[in-house]
């Protein structure tokens, strides 16, 4: 099979090479994978930003068919269609794993770092980990809603946001554009969206942002929030990979405000103490999401309500869409069809 992995120094350019078919163990199923998003988190991973792991096979977007499962698997069957998600395994019996947070666990296994993901043309999963993907959602789509579309929905949750109230999205690239429409059609709250690119900021508007603010032609961003809200946003969520951006959304906030941090850059952020102890801030880091929230999340993708903005790119692309993503040229998501390029539905729909 074709596979996307981490070159040998782990270092960057990413790298196409046959492997074997992995074989199936207790307690898992193969997949055939049908899609895998390109998510920044793999740059990272590629670039061995938190740690080398040359070799391993890429990517936690995927979505594929069920060809096999072991003989104690109950949870799956051949034909379902399933995730491959960031979240791979729990341990199942930490604090966190019992108390909902089960993404915190400290022996987590995460696809495409820790253990071999979905950019290839089979994957292993651990079945209880696997969430089904509704019937009526596209499988290019749900591939977004597995990492991208997970991770806002659930930093809107945590945002404790409610309907009518003010939520500034800083970023709206892959992971913006989607926090925008769950915003806005799920959880019905008004959204401002801010980028210092006006072509995701156009997108942005289409897909739902009552208004967006370009912070390269826009002095002070926080300032024209406090505006727009009369006071401030009532919680602000973080996709930027930018320290810019976190400060900001510190500033744009109201009083009990809450501060969703999901971007990864590696600066640290500045907090002034007496405008979080006054007005009683609070900054929450969030990550991916259980697997609850991405059952929830493919949910409202199946109801129509969230629909990802993709393109299709043949898997030999791999390694020109990391460039792309490095240099910052990509609009909303791209995701790599494993049965080549054009519509690579493999037959699942009459054209």
């Amino acid at each position: 099979m074709k596979a996307v992995v981490v070159n040998e120094k782990g270092t960057g350019e990413v790298q196409i090479v046959e492997k074997e078919v992995p074989k199936v163990g207790p307690g898992e199923a193969l997949v055939e994978v049908e899609y895998c998003g390109v998510c920044h988190t793999d740059l990272h991973v590629a670039n061995g930003d938190f740690g080398k792991v040359p070799g391993r096979i890429l990517g936690h977007e995927g979505i594929g068919i069920v060809k096999e499962v072991a003989p104690d698997v109950k949870t799956l069957k051949v034909g379902d269609r399933v995730s491959i998600a960031w979240f791979f395994e729990g341990c199942g019996v930490c604090e966190y794993c019992t108390t909902g947070r089960e993404t915190l666990c400290r022996n987590v296994k995460n696809a495409g770092y820790s253990v071999d993901g979905g950019m290839a043309e089979y994957c292993l999963v651990t079945a209880d980990y696997a969430v089904k993907v509704p019937e009526g959602l596209d499988p290019a789509q749900a591939s977004s809603i597995t990492c991208a579309g997970v991770t806002c929905y659930k930093a809107i949750k945590v945002s404790k946001i409610e309907p009518g109230q003010w939520i500034a999205i800083y970023g709206c690239g892959g992971l913006g554009n989607l926090a925008i429409q769950y915003a806005k059609h799920v959880f019905n709250a008004h959204v401002i969206a801010v980028d210092i690119n006006q072509d995701k900021l156009e997108l942005a508007k289409e897909v739902g942002a009552d208004y967006i603010i370009n912070g390269k032609n826009v002095a002070d961003p926080a300032a024209e929030i406090k505006k727009i809200t009369n006071g401030g946003a009532h919680a602000a969520v973080v996709t930027a990979v930018s320290k810019v951006a976190f400060n900001q959304a510190i500033d744009s906030v109201r009083a009990a405000g809450k501060v969703v941090a999901v971007g990864l850059p590696s600066e640290t952020m500045d907090l002034p103490i007496v405008k979080t102890v006054l007005d009683g801030i609070e900054v929450i880091g969030s990550l991916v999401g259980t697997r609850k929230d991405l059952e929830e999340a493919f949910q409202f993708g199946a109801e129509g309500k969230v629909v990802p903005v993709v393109q299709k790119r043949a898997l030999e692309d791999a390694p020109e869409i990391f460039k792309e993503m490095e240099e910052g040229k990509i609009q909303g998501r791209m995701v790599l069809d494993m049965k080549g390029a054009g519509c690579g539905c493999g037959g699942h729909h009459n054209h």
